[in-house]
């Protein structure tokens, strides 16, 4: 034909392992279009001959027919000289030096494997490990790109004639899908107790089953690591995981077969619900039924449950409900308090051999751990709490090229974050960086994400604080290769890491509100409650919280009732003219803490307004001691009467907010006996007003009205909610997270823009 013409495409994007070669195939085939398409390390190739118009077509189809699972960032189309094709082919894979692309995260079983995996006449029925190219996992088998089986955990299993057969039909779902798998020649489970194996296969399931009826804690082998799984709904359960786990109060998070049972104990906004059905499947934080029948003991003293629904096949088989098996199973991390989660079999039965009465156990490896991502909905949409598995290592899409650096993160919740190209990689949750398997999960971690995504960093970035483990990888690293190192303040980086997300102007500076517990300060302070002018390049601390001492340091921020007294010494209140602080008027502890204020002594001086939060509770009697992060303030906000309307007055000037006339209402409700409801509704009223003014006030002075809202304290759905709506009532364009956390899990985002824009990059 004499009007042919040719074209190679250059895809870049979320466009291997998701069905997008067959998806070409298809269009191609539909269109008329001759030639061929493969992977690359770089994205996905391919030529084609056929008419202007079928050309004009396919392109335009490629954008607005994409595979659910595909993200294209970019097309790439160069006219050629036809070819002449006499077909149309998917060729074998090119690896191309020093080229990389995004990495598919791992995504929940889809309808299409849950109809087989419970259909009798299916070869797959019943198969834990049932997947296709729509589902099943990614990103913690895959040891190396282009993302083929070899380069996987699945490289051990031999596919079967049948298997082998799907695996090349361009047209089949399982068209090159790297874990396909079956009975026959696919991975196995099999249940472990007391060192010795039970059962296996179908048995196994069942056993597992009985045990979990009776009340036995299991460690069950999932995508990313073990769970241990208990009965949601029966409280002696519940207690002894967490005697066993070492969590005393911290909630865990429920996992329930279908929507239906979700429904019964659960209230849900049709987001919620959206949400919880997402392939990503994270745990999604909603609100509990009163009359729920799952144990109050998994989330003591919060009004909310952590749902997730099944997102293996194995988790399908074994939430399967009978008259008499759980309506709800605690799936919580498969680890001991602030440990790494378990992903190898022979490290499971070590470290979980005092958690677990018995294990589910499989032999397909797990390439890199990757715990459960978690979610809250606000505004109809997404807001994260802990990015992990389902959404990373997805990247975040820049808006100018980056060069290869490295942010290594903060403390607590860790991610880090690798840039380059038009891509912002921030890696799976890690967790709290304060022992050496956390480390060690660290610097494993890096070390496969430069790999996989061939990134060698030309400069390293961190936080201030000397004594993070992080901060002293990334100078440690940075003298032994002569790497740039750049310092980045944590409050700055938390505004920059929301910036990113929204693709704000690097030189328009926005309204930082940057409240959290801990973040170290120019001035060798502890910051937290600051209200910062920023861009990326640079920031000016326009306002902040006024200091207190932290008596104890540490201690402190895990014994508010110190937070509380260093407050009442602050605004004049005597401790004796508080009940709810009676425990402590002749204690001897209470004298040594005012010696140590009143002497300056171990008390570091602290803006955050996340121990402004612990000292309130405590003054209310809700909480002295917490043992798990941010707890006084949760339980504090669990309290609020949505129906209270009056608040505290918090006063600023000169720099400084200050929050004495609030507490000394908030002690005179106390005395006066008014309910703890309405006493945690009036400071978060007041808190919430007094964010408005201050940015009514910079606004009036600086002339800005962009406002951004990052910290750990944004994690607070009440003060979120009502400050996110007053401010825009008064006219400010307003920015949450919706990619990456607003706690220090998206911080490394922000640094690595704040030191490119250091770098002049």
């Amino acid at each position: 034909m004499s009007n042919l013409v040719g074209v190679r495409i250059h895809i870049t994007g979320l466009v291997q392992g998701v069905g997008f070669r067959p998806f070409v195939y298809g269009l191609a085939s539909r269109e008329g279009l001759l030639g061929w398409v493969r992977n690359t390390s770089a994205g996905v190739d391919m030529e084609l001959d056929g008419t202007p118009e079928a050309i004009k077509a396919f392109t335009r189809a490629l954008r607005e027919e994409t595979p659910p699972l595909a993200r294209i960032d970019r097309i790439q189309v160069e006219d050629l000289e036809p070819k002449g094709f006499t077909e149309f082919q998917i060729v074998h894979s090119q690896p191309l030096e020093g080229a990389f692309q995004p990495i598919s995260p791992d995504v929940s079983i889809c309808q299409d494997c849950e109809r087989e995996l419970q259909d009798t006449g299916d070869r797959r029925y019943r198969y834990p490990f049932i997947n296709c190219t729509n589902c099943g996992p990614r990103f913690t088998i895959i040891k190396d790109i282009p993302y083929d089986r070899p380069k996987t955990t699945m490289a051990p299993f031999e596919m079967c004639p049948q298997c082998l057969e799907e695996y090349h039909d361009p047209l089949d779902r399982r068209f090159h899908a790297q874990p396909v798998a079956c009975p026959a020649c696919g991975p196995k489970i099999w249940l472990e107790m007391g060192q010795k194996k039970l059962a296996e296969a179908e048995d196994a399931l069942q056993t597992t089953r009985q045990l979990l009826k009776e009340g036995k804690v299991v460690a069950i082998k999932g995508l990313g690591g073990f769970h241990l799984a208990c009965d949601a709904t029966r409280a002696a359960s519940v207690i002894e995981l967490r005697r066993r786990k070492f969590r005393v109060d911290k909630a865990f998070a429920v996992m329930m077969l279908n929507m239906e049972a979700i429904e019964k104990h659960c209230e849900l906004s049709d987001w919620e619900r959206q949400m919880i059905c997402s392939y990503e499947r994270p745990i999604v934080i909603v609100n509990r039924k009163q009359d729920s029948t799952i144990a109050l003991e998994v989330a003591p003293g919060q009004d909310t449950l952590g749902v997730m629904l099944p997102y293996t096949p194995l988790h399908v088989l074994l939430l399967e409900q009978a008259e008499d098996f759980p309506e709800a199973l605690v799936m919580t991390s498969g680890n001991l308090c602030e440990e790494p989660i378990a992903t190898d079999n022979e490290d499971a039965r070590i470290r979980l051999a005092p958690l677990a009465d018995a294990y589910l156990m499989h032999d397909r490896g797990i390439w890199i751990r990757c715990d459960d991502s978690v979610v809250r909905v606000f505004k109809d949409d997404v807001y994260p709490l802990r990015r992990s598995r389902g959404y990373a290592p997805y990247p975040v899409f820049l808006h100018r090229e980056a060069i290869p650096l490295l942010a290594v993160g903060a403390e607590l919740k860790n991610t880090f974050c690798l840039t380059r190209g038009r891509y912002a990689f921030l890696s799976q949750h890690i967790g709290d960086l304060e022992n050496y398997e956390t480390m060690v999960s660290f610097e494993d971690s890096i070390e496969h994400l430069e790999n996989l995504f061939r990134v060698s960093p030309q400069a390293i970035a961190y936080d201030l604080h000397p004594n993070y483990l992080a901060t002293r990888y990334a100078l440690e690293r940075s003298e032994k290769e002569g790497l740039p190192a750049i310092g980045v303040q944590h409050h700055h980086a938390h505004v920059a890491a929301c910036m990113v997300e929204h693709g704000m102007d690097a030189n328009a500076p926005v309204i930082g509100v940057s409240f959290d517990g801990t973040g170290y300060g120019d001035d060798g302070a502890i910051w937290g409650g600051e209200f910062l002018l920023s861009t990326y390049q640079g920031y000016e601390r326009l306002y902040h919280l006024s200091y207190i001492p932290l008596p104890g340091g540490e201690k402190a921020v895990r014994e508010p009732w110190r937070l509380a007294l260093a407050w009442l010494s602050t605004v004049g209140v005597e401790l004796e003219d508080l009940p709810s602080m009676a425990d402590y008027r002749d204690s001897e502890k209470a004298e040594i803490v005012l010696q140590q204020i009143e002497k300056s002594i171990n008390s570091p001086l602290t803006s955050s307004m996340g121990r402004l939060f612990d000292a309130a509770a405590a003054l209310c009697g809700i909480r002295y001691v917490v043992n798990y992060e941010a707890q006084a303030a949760i339980e504090f906000e669990a309290l609020v009467d949505p129906d209270e309307r009056q608040d505290y007055l918090f006063e600023f000037g000169d720099g400084i907010v200050d929050p004495s006339s609030c507490l000394k209402s908030l002690v005179k409700d106390v005395q006066h006996g008014v309910p703890e409801t309405k006493i945690a509704a009036r400071f978060h009223n007041g808190l919430t007003r007094m964010v408005v003014e201050v940015c009514k006030d910079i606004r009036s002075t600086r002339g800005v009205d962009e406002v951004v809202l990052s910290g750990g304290v944004w994690q607070n759905m009440v003060l979120l909610c009502n400050t996110v709506e007053d401010l825009t009532r008064e006219g400010f364009s307003v920015y949450v997270h919706r990619e990456v956390p607003a706690n220090d899990g998206g911080i490394s985002l922000g640094q690595a823009l704040v030191a490119m824009a250091h770098l002049g990059a």
